[in-house]
């Protein structure tokens, strides 16, 4: 297969583009750090270098490529707020970097991919989006607004004959998560993140989410009345 990967330099973006590579499937890996690609480009990965925020360098970039089978949107961020001071430019950050980003990526694969007679759409998300949580207020809201859009071009592309699948991680170790300062509950690696996701793919899952007594219990949670998650997840705000 011909597969690109957003977010290819660090963390579960990384360990697909080796994935994929090491089963023999011709490999693009997208990033902004040259010092990283180059590392990927070692291990005969096709390196393309360019900052997804800025939709006419996305478009530009991704128009040498002939036809995809499988792009997978992978780059973004995480940062947190830490109220009561709600800062409106980390929330642009995160969303510019998480949604804007995802966007323009989409506009510049979607003619490679509409060339390929079974075409794949992957875009990394999060379980975070499953709950409002605390300090995750930035965070969060980027990873619903992608969900929405995944699950809604699950339906739009379907014409196309281009398959859409939103993955749902819970805590993966990776360079970002590296940062949190809280506890994360069945923590995993990116190996087993890795293997998940392609197995969801191979399936065309709608929804790849992982690892399941997690994400099963964020989305048990998600069932409660609002005014008892209201009164659960204040509890979790630090004194």
């Amino acid at each position: 297969m011909k597969i690109l990967i957003t977010g290819a330099t660090s963390g579960i973006g990384r360990q697909l583009a080796l994935d994929y590579q090491a089963e023999g499937h011709q490999v693009w890996g997208v990033g902004r750090s040259a010092d990283a690609l180059e590392t990927l480009v070692q291990r005969g990965i096709t390196p393309l270098r360019v900052d997804l925020s800025e939709r006419q360098a996305a478009c530009a970039c991704f128009s040498q490529l002939e036809s995809l089978d499988l792009a997978i949107l992978s780059a973004g961020t995480c940062e947190y707020i830490d109220m009561p001071d709600f800062n409106g430019d980390l929330f642009a950050r995160v969303m510019r970097a998480n949604v804007e980003s995802m966007a323009n990526s989409i506009e510049a694969l979607l003619p490679a991919l509409r060339k390929s007679s079974s075409a794949q759409l992957v875009g990394i998300g999060s379980s975070a989006a499953y709950l409002p949580l605390p300090r995750a207020e930035a965070y969060g809201s980027s990873k619903a607004a992608i969900a929405y859009l995944m699950k809604t071009l699950r339906i739009t592309l379907k014409a196309d004959n281009i398959n859409v699948s939103l993955v749902c991680p819970g805590f993966v170790k990776t360079p970002l998560t590296d940062r949190n300062d809280f506890p994360m509950p069945f923590l995993i690696d990116v190996t087993e993140a890795s293997r998940v996701i392609r197995k969801g793919i191979a399936k065309n899952q709608a929804e790849i989410h992982f690892p399941r007594r997690f994400t099963y219990m964020m989305k048990l949670m998600s069932l409660l009345p609002q005014k008892v998650w209201d009164t659960l997840a204040q509890r979790m705000i630090k004194t």
